[in-house]
């Protein structure tokens, strides 16, 4: 498990938008809500949970840098 700041990847964010596997799911319609990613995968989701409170972007550092 990671702490401290995530190194963004802008390959890797451009690849996630524009798959194949999104572009199914997003024009089928066979997504599940918001908040429902226990339902769908419960592991992936306590792993998500926990990356994320233990992690921060440098993008949400800016943010806060100059708001």
């Amino acid at each position: 498990m990671k702490f401290g700041m995530r190194k963004p990847s802008i390959r890797k964010s451009i690849a996630a938008r524009t798959s194949v596997k999104r572009f199914i799911r997003h024009s089928l319609g066979l997504k599940a809500p918001r908040g429902y990613g226990w339902v769908t995968n419960p592991k992936k989701y306590v792993y998500n949970k926990i990356y994320n409170k233990t992690t921060f972007s440098i993008f949400t550092l800016l943010k806060k840098l100059f708001k």
